[in-house]
C-alpha cells in the first residue's frame, strides 16, 4: 500500500508538472507564432497596397509610417510575386527582391497556391497573400524563414529545458518521496501492528469469558443472559479474526504460501456449498465454470475470497432472485464474476462497497449479520495476488463483482 502511495505521489507530481510546462510552452509558442503571422501580414498589407512593392519613403516620413513598421523593413524583407490574368495565365514574375528563388521556383510556388484557391497562408517558409489587382490576380510571397527558424529553435529549447527540468524533478521525487510518505508509512505499520497485537491480546480474555459462560451454564442451566454472553463473545471473536485477516492480506501474500492449485475445482466446490443456503432463501443459483483453470497463489486465501463473494451475494439477493457465478480464462487473464439481483443498490453505494465496515443497507444489518469487512478482505486478497476487483450496477437492481487475476 505504501509503495503504491509513493508511486501515485511521484506519478501525480510528474503529470502535474508536465501539464503545467506543456501548457506554458504551448501558450508562449502560440503567442510567438501569432506575432510572426501578424508581422508578416502587416508587411503583406503594405505590399498589397503598392502592387507588390514597398513605397518610397522620404527621410522625414520614415517615422510616420501608418502601419507602424520600421523604416528598415523594406531593406530587410525578402519577397517575390507572380501575376496571373483572369484566365489563370502567368503574365509576370518578379523575383528581384530575393536571391534564393528563381523564376521557375516562383512559378511552382504560385501554382500550388493557385490550385489551393486560398487567399493567404503558409507555403513552406513563405507567407503568401493572393488578391485581385486591376482585373488580374497577384500572389505575393514573403520569406519568413528566419522568423520561423527562430520560432522552431525557441520551441526546441523550451521543451528541451522542460524535459531536463522534468527529469531533475523526477530524480528529486525518487529521493524525497520516501521521506514524504514516511509518516504515513509509520502510521500504517503501527496500525497494522496494533490490529495484530490487539487481536492476539483479545483472544485470551474472549476464550476465558466463553469458557466461564459454559461453566455457569453447566452450574445454573441455560438462560438468555448466558446465551447473550456467548453470542456476543463469538461475534467479537469473529470480528477480531476478520481484522487480523484483513491486516495480513494487506501485507501481501508471501512467496512461501504461493502454490499452483486447480482454481476451477475450488470454485466449483465452494459454489456447491452455497446451494443449500441459496435454496433456503429461495434464490436461483447457477454457475458457468470453465474447467482446468489453475492459478498460482494462496489457495486458502482464494477459497476465502470466493466464499466472501458468494456469502455477500446470498445475503443481499432478493427473494426469488438470481445469483450466478462465472469463471473463465481469456488470453493471459482469469475472470471470476459473481452476479446477483437485489432490492436496490445505487451507483453511489458501489463506490464504497470495498470500504471497511461499510454496509449497503443499514436497516438489514440484523438480518444479514456481518461487520462490513468481507468485501474489504476480498479486495485485499485480490490486491495481494496482483489482481483487480470492481463492482458495477446497470439498473440499480443488480450487482456484479468482477475479479481479474493475471496468469
Amino acid at each position: 500500500m505504501i509503495k503504491k502511495l509513493r508511486i501515485k505521489l511521484i506519478a501525480t507530481s510528474m503529470v502535474s508538472l508536465f501539464l503545467v510546462l506543456f501548457v506554458i510552452g504551448g501558450i508562449v509558442g502560440i503567442i510567438n507564432h501569432k506575432k510572426i503571422v501578424a508581422d508578416a501580414d502587416r508587411i503583406l498589407d503594405i505590399l498589397e497596397e503598392n502592387d507588390g512593392t514597398f513605397p518610397r519613403m522620404e527621410p522625414r516620413e520614415k517615422t510616420d509610417d501608418p502601419h507602424g513598421m520600421s523604416a528598415e523593413i523594406p531593406y530587410e524583407s525578402r519577397y517575390f510575386s507572380v501575376l496571373y490574368d483572369a484566365n489563370g495565365t502567368i503574365i509576370l514574375t518578379d523575383t528581384s527582391k530575393i536571391a534564393s528563388v528563381d523564376t521557375e521556383t516562383a512559378v511552382n510556388y504560385a501554382s500550388k497556391v493557385w490550385n489551393k484557391k486560398s487567399e493567404e497562408g503558409f507555403q513552406d517558409n513563405y507567407r503568401y497573400r493572393m488578391y485581385s489587382s486591376n482585373g488580374n490576380v497577384r500572389i505575393i510571397f514573403l520569406d519568413c524563414r528566419r522568423q520561423l527558424n527562430n520560432f522552431h529553435n525557441f520551441l526546441l529549447t523550451t521543451f528541451s529545458v522542460s524535459g531536463v527540468g522534468l527529469l531533475s524533478v523526477f530524480i528529486l521525487m525518487l529521493s524525497l518521496s520516501a521521506r514524504i510518505v514516511k509518516p504515513f508509512s509509520d502510521n500504517y505499520e503501527k496500525q497494522k501492528r496494533f490490529i495484530t497485537d490487539a487481536g492476539h491480546e483479545l483472544k485470551t480474555p474472549l476464550t476465558i469469558i466463553d469458557a466461564d459462560a459454559e461453566i455457569l451454564e453447566m452450574d445454573f442451566g441455560e438462560n438468555e443472559w448466558l446465551q447473550d454472553i456467548q453470542a456476543q463473545t463469538s461475534r467479537l471473536a469473529d470480528l477480531t479474526n476478520a481484522l487480523v485477516m484483513l491486516s495480513r492480506m494487506e501485507e501481501g501474500v508471501s512467496r512461501d504460501t504461493k502454490i499452483e492449485f486447480p482454481l476451477s475445482d475450488i470454485v466449483e466446490e465452494v459454489c456447491h456449498t452455497f446451494q443449500a443456503p441459496a435454496k433456503v432463501h429461495q434464490i436461483n443459483l447457477d454457475n458457468k465454470i470453465e474447467p482446468l483453470i489453475s492459478m498460482n497463489g494462496d489457495e486458502k486465501a482464494i477459497r476465502g475470497l470466493i466464499t466472501i463473494l458468494l456469502d455477500n451475494a446470498v445475503k443481499y439477493t432478493n427473494e426469488n432472485g438470481t445469483l450466478s457465478l462465472a469463471l473463465e480464462k481469456k488470453k493471459n487473464r482469469i475472470y471470476l464474476s459473481v452476479f446477483n439481483t437485489t432490492e436496490s443498490i445505487s451507483k453511489e453505494q458501489i463506490s464504497h462497497l470495498f470500504d471497511q465496515f461499510y454496509r449497503t443497507d443499514a436497516s438489514r444489518n440484523s438480518q444479514t449479520g456481518g461487520y462490513g469487512l468481507g468485501l474489504s478482505i476480498a479486495a485485499a486478497t485480490v490486491e495481494s495476488h496482483h489482481g483487480k476487483i470492481s463492482a458495477e450496477t446497470k439498473d440499480e437492481k443488480s450487482l456484479k463483482i468482477t475479479v481479474v487475476f493475471p496468469t
